[in-house]
């Protein structure tokens, strides 16, 4: 499986890159503010307090039934009209919420969207950029949407304490905002067309992709390696819903987005740290800040004071961009010069949003049991240390060859 060459390169600060970065902050910054709003219309509700990371499970659902499909779709097309779709199915699931739809089933609609949407955006750096500066590609693509994570969780809480139906509104505006910037992304050449469109060939480019992408050790360590950032991240999100009113005695649901705000600036500051620090050739400098996410969540679990906690999660931010982006950079070269970086992100999605599925549920079921919250939190920052380890020490035994990256 060879992907189509793609020989015009732009600079880093070109046209093209501005409208990707535009229209990924309104739509990162959607996502995020709709998360807090569905959790404010489902507590109007009276719904189960477990629904609430039940609701995190059907977005990310759809990440793992779709990705024979979106990888092969990202590729097959010019990737900036991936994107204007993909924001116009998240447009529809949020009006189908706004109108009245039950939010378990219009926040899924919304993830069918990003599930298109995240191999485009990714997968479409490496198409503007050349290897030489795709992790600083990366970095800017990271810090946009961690503004767009930190604007969109707190304003999203605030605007959903004060009024649901005006949140949805708002948010439900901004994926249109999304899909106009997504217009000014240059069109380009599809990477990797396919003869023909059917199930069965779609699942086939699919397995292919993945079959390649888990032979290629570089590729393979990253899957894994991101996939437990993602549960963690996701989880951790969840998990702060609940922990707030039990350790800081703080009911609101904005001092939770708040605090999930305090992650996004730490990474941020993470992301900046990893494009000034690390390579592509020098990816293992990223591993102990993994190891010391899960580290961080356990000292976590027993902070009382608001401040305490906001300056604990900046670092467990801080951790996660300087683990990730060099992760997610070294797995889209690899993609590139493998599968096509449209597949690669479809494959990397999948365990992403399966390693998502598993932690949640483990999280849901803790939940649904009566497992205290802080014993919950401790537990999940165990299972983030375990797995960073692992993975850790898996890379560090492997002979110290590097697989060849593009020129």
């Amino acid at each position: 499986m060879e992907p189509t060459p793609t020989p015009q390169r732009f600079d880093i600060c070109s046209r093209g890159m501005i409208a990707v970065l535009i229209a990924q902050f309104i739509s990162a910054f959607a996502d995020n503010a709709l998360l807090f709003a569905a959790i404010a219309l489902l507590r109007t509700q009276m719904a189960e307090s477990w629904q609430i990371p039940l609701l995190q499970q059907f977005f990310v659902v759809a990440f793992i039934i779709f990705a024979p499909f979106v990888g092969p779709f990202a590729d097959s097309l010019s990737k900036g009209r991936v994107m204007l779709l993909a924001n116009g199915m998240k447009f529809c699931g949020a009006a189908a919420m706004l109108g009245g739809l039950h939010p378990l089933l219009a926040y899924c609609m919304v993830g069918i969207g990003a599930a298109a949407y995240s191999p485009a955006k990714y997968g479409i750096l490496s198409e503007l950029v050349g290897s030489d500066e795709l992790v600083k590609a990366n970095s800017m693509m990271e810090g946009s949407t961690i503004v767009a994570i930190l604007l969109g969780a707190i304003i999203g809480g605030i605007m959903a304490d004060y009024s649901v139906f005006g949140a949805l509104a708002a948010i439900t505006g901004s994926y249109l905002l999304a899909m106009i910037a997504n217009l000014f992304i240059p069109p380009l050449p599809a990477a990797h067309p396919l003869n023909r469109l059917s199930l069965q060939v779609l699942i086939y480019d699919f397995w292919q992709a993945l079959n390649t992408l888990f032979r290629d050790r570089d590729a393979r360590f990253c899957l894994f390696g991101t996939g437990v950032f993602w549960g963690a991240g996701a989880t951790l999100r969840l998990l702060l819903v609940a922990w707030v009113p039990v350790a800081l005695l703080i009911t609101d649901l904005s001092t939770a987005a708040n605090l999930s705000g305090a992650v996004a600036i730490g990474i941020a500051f993470g992301a900046f740290a990893a494009a000034k620090l690390v390579t592509l050739r020098a990816v293992n400098r990223a591993l102990p800040a993994g190891i010391m996410i899960g580290a961080l969540i356990i000292t976590l679990a027993f902070v009382e004071h608001l401040y305490i906690a906001t300056f604990m999660l900046i670092l467990v931010g801080a951790c996660g961009g300087f683990y990730v982006v060099p992760l997610n950079a070294l797995l889209q070269d690899r993609g590139y010069a493998t599968t096509g970086s449209g597949h690669a992100i479809a494959v990397k999605n999948f365990f992403d949003n399966l390693c998502m599925l598993l932690m949640i549920g483990a999280y849901t079921l803790m939940e649904k049991s009566g497992v205290p919250i802080i014993t919950s939190t401790v537990l999940i920052g165990i299972i983030i240390i375990t797995c960073i380890g692992l993975i850790t020490y898996s890379r560090l035994q492997q002979p110290k060859l590097l697989s060849p990256h593009r020129k």
